[in-house]
């Protein structure tokens, strides 16, 4: 198996070289979907037999919690090729993809918050699914928290790389606790191994968001790490070429 593609993901150019080639498609992907989505799912799809219109915050909702969970995992990921490869670059999208996780956690309470009060009746229960994705948000305000205040590089990448590692044990109790415990929430919307509970003309347009979340994350992070790779590497004669070619 040819493992050149991997390897140089740690070259810090490469990266910066090909990220500005998938960003002008990753864009135009994002506002696409998102556009679509939005529209679709806002104004189109039929209202839930149950909730009527106020299950429209699920276009948002969903995504947000997907995009959470799958962004802590990544961290993870990460954090292992930090510490056996030794790539500084794999630190750099950590300390870069952390913020955004943070927010999309955020978001995904927020409007589970706003959505629970027509449904539950309260806009918080210590239900297993909320207070396993409230500890998400919290692990990872403490990789940022590590990250800013452990002035040595190295010692801070180590430090967030092993709470990473720790923390991704919580993404499994958060899939899996409406399973394991008697809770509010309601199951998976959708899976890949099972047919969707909701009609086509709804999980269709959540489907699109959910993709459309993904492509603003993957956007949103190329852009942060160009921005670190740049500050770490602001000696690199290649940096200095490229500051020299935009001027």
């Amino acid at each position: 198996m040819n493992w050149t593609w991997f390897h140089k993901l740690g070259s810090p150019k490469w990266f910066y070289d090909i990220s500005g080639r998938w960003l002008p498609w990753l864009s135009v992907a994002t506002v696409l979907l998102l556009a679509v989505g939005l529209v679709w799912g806002l104004a189109f799809a039929p209202p839930d037999y149950q909730q009527g219109n106020s299950f429209r915050i699920i276009y948002i909702h969903v995504p947000a919690a997907f995009l959470a969970q799958s962004c802590y995992i990544m961290l993870a990921v990460a954090g292992i090729v930090g510490l056996v490869w030794k790539m500084k670059l794999a630190d750099v999208a950590l300390q870069c993809a952390a913020p955004i996780g943070a927010w999309m956690t955020f978001i995904a309470l927020f409007t589970g918050a706003i959505w629970g009060k027509p449904t539950w009746g309260s806009y918080w229960v210590w239900d297993a699914r909320l207070t396993s994705m409230l500890i998400l948000l919290f692990l990872y305000f403490g990789v940022i928290a590590l990250g800013q205040s452990i002035s040595n590089r190295d010692s801070a990448a180590k430090a967030c790389a092993v709470l990473s590692i720790v923390g991704v044990i919580n993404i499994p109790i958060i899939k899996y606790s409406v399973e394991w415990w008697n809770t509010l929430h309601q199951p998976a919307t959708f899976t890949i191994t099972e047919k969707p509970a909701m009609p086509p003309e709804m999980w269709i347009p959540l489907l699109i968001m959910v993709l459309g979340f993904y492509a603003f994350f993957a956007v949103s992070l190329l852009l942060r790490m160009r921005l670190e790779v740049l500050r770490r590497e602001a000696r690199a004669s290649w940096v200095k070429a490229e500051v020299e070619r935009h001027l």
